[in-house]
């Protein structure tokens, strides 16, 4: 990729590459991180989760802007760094792939009753990914809780359905990934992409 200063972070260009950003969404759990490890390992360009991201660097900076103290920030935070990524991706030949994306802070917050700060709402208009977001089921089998994710198996089911009707209100079409090997998840998303 190289530099390419501040004039080659272009913002505009994100609605010319929509195409090639493809979201990786779905259940907390649902083997998201492995899909995109293998899509890595075949030589596509990944995008790990903002919101785990933030995590890791809250806990180590001694920060209090997480998702269970500061919900608001922390989604402030993670559509901040959507965004980046959005931008570093549009620099780029070929698909791009996203674990989440803006409209998942969207729908967390939504989630928790929370008033959408302006920012997000216009992030999520005009960051728009690829039409056809590729969706990880609950997969009880798998799911596991961590130092970034402390809810249980519950809690993922609800923030998945909250999720699913967000994605769906602003006009996304959902392909659910079937729950097979990571090798055949893989295959199933590029097949679908004609990658």
């Amino acid at each position: 990729m190289g530099l390419q200063g501040e004039d080659g972070y272009l913002l505009s260009r994100i609605a010319d590459r929509r195409d090639g950003l493809v979201v990786i969404t779905g259940c907390s759990g649902g083997g998201k991180s492995s899909l995109l490890a293998e899509l890595a390992r075949r030589g596509h360009r990944v995008f790990e989760e903002p919101g785990r991201q933030i995590v890791r660097e809250q806990d180590w900076l001694g920060g209090d802007a997480l998702p269970w103290t500061q919900p608001l920030t922390f989604a402030e935070l993670a559509v901040s760094r959507s965004v980046h990524n959005l931008v570093s991706a549009a620099r780029l030949e070929g698909a791009a792939f996203f674990d989440r994306g803006v409209v998942d802070q969207l729908a967390g917050l939504e989630r928790l009753g929370l008033a959408v700060p302006a920012v997000i709402a216009n992030a999520a208009e005009r960051c728009r990914y690829a039409e056809t977001v590729f969706v990880a089921p609950p997969w009880p089998e798998i799911y596991r809780t961590d130092a970034e994710r402390r809810h249980g198996f519950e809690g993922a089911l609800a923030e998945y359905e909250v999720l699913l009707a967000t994605y769906r209100r602003l006009d996304y079409r959902l392909v659910e990934i079937p729950r097979r090997d990571v090798a055949a998840r893989a295959d199933f998303v590029l097949g679908r992409l004609g990658l």
